[in-house]
């Protein structure tokens, strides 16, 4: 273990205490992983030799005016505080524009702190004095206005392949993460496993950054499709929300959960989903159409 691993990793606790003691009450701060802090204490002391899961987790933050919550998602890479924080904040009372707004004015804010300077704290703190005017302009953002300049975001879909998908802890983690994300897509379990995800670019790549670690190592994003908006993106997706696809399997070989899925379907479900030309990118196949 590097002594500058140690230290960032001690940092990390030690800003998690100070956390904990400025909300003390049950469901204020929650872990992604409740075994996360003890695992990286145990790593310290040399008694786990494996690298411990990242600290990831939730603050639930109280504004006073206007009266509303915000939901602080932070995310603590192992180099942190030497490597940069993941952080985003998202909250039910605003809308895609504005929380994009609020998450841009926050990155600017963090991104002053030099390397080494612990500041979750601070995007608290920052949160609590400047959300506001968020809050209080998400209504205008619908108004029309000549002078208004319409801001650009980037949706992406992206198609995501893997070996398989069989574990259920997997399968519900993928869902947990893409229905807390805001994203539209579906997860084909079984063999092989299938994900397309569609959203803002940072909600998006948010996804595959998340489901991807600590060791899943046999998956790869096959094909990215990017499109510039000025709206919010929903003329744009293909599907209404994020689920899991169920298909036939056939093929048994002896071994448990050894089935493959039957890609005859799953190509009809990408024609009504206007997707078909994805699935020659996806196996190397070109789709037979239907009328022939």
């Amino acid at each position: 273990m590097s002594a500058s691993m140690k230290e960032c990793l001690q940092l990390q606790l030690l800003e998690m205490e100070m956390l904990f003691s400025m909300f003390p009450n049950q469901g204020e701060v929650k872990l992604e992983d409740v075994n996360a802090l003890t695992n990286i204490k145990r790593y310290l002391e040399g008694t786990r030799e494996a690298l411990p899961p990242k600290i990831e987790f939730v603050i639930t933050l109280q504004i006073e005016e206007p009266k509303v919550k915000i939901d602080l998602q932070v995310s603590m890479p192992h180099g942190y505080p030497c490597a940069a924080l993941q952080l985003f904040g998202r909250s039910s009372e605003l809308d895609r524009q504005q929380q994009l707004l609020l998450n841009k004015g926050l990155t600017s804010y963090i991104e002053t702190f030099d390397p080494g300077e612990l500041c979750v704290c601070a995007a608290i703190q920052w949160l609590q004095d400047n959300s506001a005017p968020y809050f209080l302009n998400r209504k205008l953002a619908y108004e029309p206005s000549a002078q208004a300049k319409p801001v650009k975001n980037t949706f992406l879909r992206m198609w995501i392949y893997s070996h398989h998908i069989y574990q259920q802890d997997l399968r519900k983690k993928i869902l947990d993460v893409g229905k807390r994300l805001d994203v539209t897509g579906f997860c084909m379990t079984g063999k092989p496993g299938i994900i397309c995800v569609e959203g803002f670019k940072e909600h998006c790549e948010e996804f595959w950054h998340t489901i991807r670690y600590p060791n899943w190592k046999h998956i790869s994003c096959k094909h990215a499709e990017s499109m510039e908006t000025e709206g919010n993106g929903e003329d744009l997706r293909l599907f209404h929300s994020f689920e899991e696809l169920l298909l036939e399997a056939h093929g048994d070989y002896g071994l448990r959960n050894d089935y493959h899925m039957n890609l005859g379907q799953f190509l009809e479900f990408l024609r009504k989903h206007k997707s078909e030309h994805v699935f020659q990118i996806l196996f190397g196949i070109e789709s037979k159409s239907s009328d022939s």
